[in-house]
């Protein structure tokens, strides 16, 4: 009889990251808040923070594929319409111990600072255009009891030091 082995735990945490941001040069202003599980919960939070809000789907399609899609938090997504745009098949939410595997997160920090925990590339990253031209937006840095503001050179420069070219699809123009 065999055990399965526990997941390790992921390479970066919230202070590891932002140690990390730090010694890049990828410079970002972090608020401390309660925990916030949903978008609708921290609304009063945002208000006080500038830039984008953002909403983060962990998603699993009918062949294994894993994606991470973040959007504006006020964006509808379509997830019977996305699949078709982004070269999947039906898309599903991915279960809490494949997000932990791959994110290094939790349900409810969901967030695109966690692709440093996937070196290995399983996730696919889909970012929102309205994200992709905001001025600021924001992410958990892999808690959700804190927010990270990141100016779009910040944000991309994140994204091209671990290696990530992210799929920018127009959510809003699906909405329709």
């Amino acid at each position: 009889m065999t055990e399965d082995k526990p997941t390790p735990p992921p390479a970066f945490d919230r202070d590891r990251l932002m140690a990390w941001m730090d010694e890049h040069g990828v410079v970002g202003t972090t608020h401390d808040h309660p925990a916030v599980f949903r978008v609708e919960e921290g609304l009063e939070l945002k208000a006080a923070m500038p830039g984008a809000h953002t909403k983060n789907l962990f998603l699993k399609d009918r062949k294994g594929r894993l994606w991470l899609i973040s959007a504006r938090q006020d964006t509808i997504v379509d997830l019977k319409r996305a699949p078709k745009t982004i070269g999947s098949e039906k898309l599903s939410f991915g279960n809490e111990a494949l997000l932990y595997e791959t994110l290094g997160v939790r349900g409810g920090s969901v967030t695109a600072l966690g692709l440093i925990n996937d070196p290995d590339r399983r996730v696919t990253f889909v970012l929102d255009k309205a994200l992709w031209d905001a001025d600021i937006v924001n992410f958990h840095p892999l808690t959700n009891t804190a927010t990270t503001a990141l100016d779009q050179t910040a944000f991309r420069r994140f994204l091209s030091l671990i290696g990530r070219e992210p799929m920018v699809v127009d959510f809003g123009q699906l909405a329709g």
